[in-house]
């Protein structure tokens, strides 16, 4: 979903030339790998989403290792909104999600399953989440 999700709003943008996908998972490990990946790479991206925060926590760890400045030649962004995106020292900026909604929906199909209630009509709710910007991003620079 996340990838139809980018790819779609980058086609929206007329930046279908631009997609760029890279192997990468859950971890910070995984985020370090794809980031090692696009710095080898003659042409840089602007910009970089990852999977996750944890994986984001990955590509900003090597970008700073390799002395790449995010934001300013690369923006990250994670998703989550996870506490490590909080964090003072790395004030990352990441698609959040309505956890608490969540979670509450989903306890409350599934009890309303063992209690052999019928379940919503809606067998597919979907929770808009918010992008939480921070300060790993900001506007491309021109060239």
């Amino acid at each position: 979903d996340r990838r139809r999700g980018y790819k779609s709003a980058m086609k929206h943008h007329g930046l279908t030339d631009r997609v760029r996908l890279v192997p990468g998972g859950l971890t910070e490990d995984h985020g370090a790998a794809a980031a090692r990946t696009l710095l080898a790479e003659a042409a840089r991206p602007t910009a970089v989403l990852a999977f996750n925060d944890h994986c984001a926590i990955g590509v900003l760890d090597t970008f700073l290792r390799a002395r790449i400045p995010v934001p300013d030649e690369i923006s990250v962004v994670g998703f989550d909104d996870s506490h490590l995106a909080r964090l003072a020292h790395v004030q990352l900026t990441t698609v959040g999600q309505e956890a608490r909604q969540l979670a509450r929906r989903a306890v409350s199909r599934a009890v309303a399953r063992l209690e052999g209630e019928a379940a919503d009509d809606e067998r597919e709710v979907v929770v808009t989440p918010h992008l939480v910007i921070r300060s790993t991003t900001r506007a491309p620079c021109r060239s």
